[in-house]
């Protein structure tokens, strides 16, 4: 006796060996033994041998035609024996039952199961519906198929190339498209990245970066909607001063000049005058809102990004040859010691007299012509502001920065040069193609006017953060515990210090139209100006504003990832430049011992990190000539070899141990994704030169 049972959803049959009230001992073929519960007996039959019956069973059904089946169905429940006699005949034989069961089991869109090898025919709607999915599906498993053949032909399919971006970086696993590659993927053995960029999905290394970097911080696109700046309803006195801007000769966006009064008087108050949007913009406006959620305005070699749009820029820039609205910072000093005596907050009309170029004026501009008296110099540019006046903000620069080195506990290190990108194009209003000629020129950290901006800057951002926290009225606030190695600067509503800079609170508001959190802290200081010790009251945001800490957390996200992209495409045409100029060694500094004996090192004359072999058993610091490997601009990597040692090794300083923290961070940003982190952006005086092209 031969008996047929369903086990897991798979139909079994063996040989009998005993038989208990709720069970039965049965034999398969493969001599295994098995207690298979009365329930999940279906069928008991003396021949064929069960491995005959199976095979032949399954064989048969393929036969059926379900809509024939169906038609013979009952209409009430049934078992698989009634339609394997009115499908076969009255005497359908086990061979057909079996057959019968089988077929009926693996179309459920026919056939409901109503229990043990009982069904109940579907309804005709149910199965024209269940037919057209089938239909369906058949057709998209056509459709991926032939997706995938094209892919691995070296052609990419439009509605692939139209969902790149996702099917890369954001999947729907379910989707045909992804599907598609995933199983040309597998087939080809190519990995997707590649086997995309083969098939022409991936215009080039530069587009596949940018669109990336869209599709995840723009998704929307970079547009902005209809927008009318509002002018300023205040009516503001005019300052009775003339300021300059200093900026880099590409930026449009100029939110900070400077003034000077009373030189050779004993007593001189310097100026520093803001652009302000905050005093027409106002909290959850349409604009406020654009604001919000860009953010911060992106830069990145040969374009930019801006927080808002160009025509409300324009109305709030601090253009020259006009009276611009502003919050200014009178700092009054005491001309022979430097030292502090005055400080006031004003609202006024600011006239502009020029807008400097440092681009320009920072090979005339130089630490011997400020401290000498100036002669003629063949080609020198005429300059709208007197030698004296720049002697004596180079001078308070200097002191400035003197006075934060005595709290950082060590100086500034400015032996790491900037380095400017300039692409070659005759136009700036649509995003490079990756294919323009760069040119990549050194700027000296802590240049004369560089360092004037930025330690002014510094000083209004930390004189303002303090006058914010003594009246009780928040503000979002960066800060650093302490300069040990890896100790980070955070974002927060709390005037702490601020070790890196050496400043006992620093509160952004300096560039209000190219920063969200600065424009929330103009806003702040507005209110203090002009309702001093009631300034709490009247502040937009109050303390403990569960908006205040929203703005923190998107802007430190959105910052991060804006740096990050700016780093990568500085990266990028690092690597493009190497190419260009046909640079196939360069000379470096060795910064970091890496796992596997590899080395991290920094280029001396470009801004390029990389990871070379070939200097094991060398020190950090030692300088080491580098034969550069192939490039992958998708990657933006480049690795290297140790050709030639140039140099003996140094005692490394406190700062090299910093840029070797800082490297290690870059290669960890790096390794989270296709844009490599060149360099870090060191939160020092460059943090508000507002030099960003």
């Amino acid at each position: 006796m031969f008996l047929l049972f369903e086990e897991a959803g798979k139909f079994l049959a063996g040989r009998v060996l005993s038989e208990a009230e709720a069970s039965v001992q049965v034999e398969l073929d493969s001599g295994k033994r098995v207690k298979v519960k009365g329930a999940n007996v279906l069928l008991k039959f003396e021949k064929p041998a069960p491995a005959v019956l199976l095979t032949e069973a399954t064989l048969i059904s393929q036969s059926i035609e379900l809509d024939l089946a169906w038609e013979f169905a009952p209409e009430s429940e049934f078992g698989f024996a009634d339609v394997a006699r009115e499908y076969f005949s009255a005497d359908a034989s086990t061979i057909q039952q079996v057959a019968a069961l089988i077929r009926l089991y693996e179309a459920p869109h026919y056939f409901r199961r109503a229990g043990k090898g009982r069904f109940k025919k579907a309804s005709a709607e149910t199965v024209q519906l269940a037919l057209a999915g089938i239909e369906k599906k058949k057709q998209l498993l056509a459709q991926i198929e032939a997706w995938s053949h094209e892919l691995m032909a070296g052609q990419c399919p439009a509605p692939i190339k139209d969902q790149l971006y996702k099917i890369l970086f954001r999947p729907d696993k379910n989707a045909p498209e992804y599907k598609a590659v995933v199983e040309a993927s597998r087939a080809s053995q190519t990995a997707p990245l590649t086997l995309l960029q083969n098939a022409g999905a991936i215009a080039s290394a530069y587009d596949f970066h940018w669109q990336r970097f869209l599709f995840d911080n723009f998704p929307k696109g970079t547009g902005f909607p209809k927008l009318d700046a509002p002018r300023i309803a205040h009516a503001l006195p005019l300052a009775p001063v003339q300021a300059y801007s200093i900026d880099d000769s590409q930026t449009t966006e100029i939110d900070d000049a400077l003034s000077l009064q009373g030189l050779g008087s004993g007593s001189v108050v310097v100026g520093i005058h803001i652009a302000a949007p905050g005093l027409a913009i106002a909290p959850n406006s349409a604009i406020d809102q654009v604001g919000r959620a860009r953010l911060s305005t992106v830069y990145m070699p040969g374009y930019k990004i801006t927080m808002l749009p160009d025509e409300v820029v324009q109305q709030y820039t601090l253009a020259e040859g006009q009276a611009c609205p502003a919050v200014s910072l009178y700092v009054t000093f005491d001309e022979a010691t430097l030292s502090i005596q005055h400080t006031e907050t004003k609202l006024e009309r600011v006239p502009i007299a020029a807008n400097l170029r440092h681009d320009q004026l920072d090979n005339w501009v130089t630490p011997a012509w400020l401290e000498n008296p100036p002669t003629a110099r063949e080609g020198e540019p005429q300059l709208p502001i007197s030698h004296e006046s720049l002697a004596f903000f180079w001078r308070l620069a200097q002191h400035l920065k003197a006075g934060r080195e005595v709290v950082r506990g060590k100086p500034e290190n400015f032996n790491r040069p900037d380095y400017n990108f300039r692409l070659v194009r005759d136009h700036t209003d649509a995003p490079p193609t990756g294919q323009e000629s760069v040119q990549i020129s050194v700027r000296q950290r802590g240049a004369p006017l560089d360092l004037i901006v930025a330690e002014a800057m510094i000083l209004a951002n930390s004189t303002w953060g303090q006058w914010l926290a003594s009246l009780g009225v928040p503000a979002i606030y960066r800060s650093q515990a302490s300069m040990a190695p890896g100790v980070k600067v955070r974002m927060g509503t709390k005037a702490l210090p601020h070790a890196g800079i050496g400043v006992p609170a620093y509160a952004w508001s300096t560039s209000p139209l190219r920063r969200y959190t600065d424009l929330v802290n103009q806003w702040q200081i507005i209110a203090c100006a002009q309702h001093g010790a009631t300034a709490a009251l009247a502040a937009p945001f109050k303390p403990k504003d569960a908006q205040m800490f929203a703005i923190i957390s998107a802007f430190d996200a959105a910052y991060t990832a804006y740096n990050g992209y700016q780093s990568g495409m500085e990266r990028f045409w690092t690597l493009h430049y190497l190419k260009q100029e046909h640079i196939t060694e360069v000379v470096a500094s060795l910064v970091k011992e890496m796992a596997g004996g590899s080395w991290l090192v920094r280029a001396d004359h470009l801004p390029l990190m990389l990871n070379v072999v070939g200097a094991c058993g060398m020190m950090r610091g030692e300088k080491v000539r580098v034969q550069l490997g192939a490039i992958d601009a998708m990657a933006l990597d480049v690795s290297g070899t140790v050709i030639e040692k140039l140099a003996s090794p140094h005692t490394a300083t406190d700062d090299a141990e910093a840029n070797a923290e800082d490297a290690l961070d870059d290669m960890d940003d790096a390794a989270s994704g296709p844009i490599a982190i060149a360099m870090n952006v060191d939160e020092t005086a460059t943090d508000d030169a507002s030099t960003a092209p």
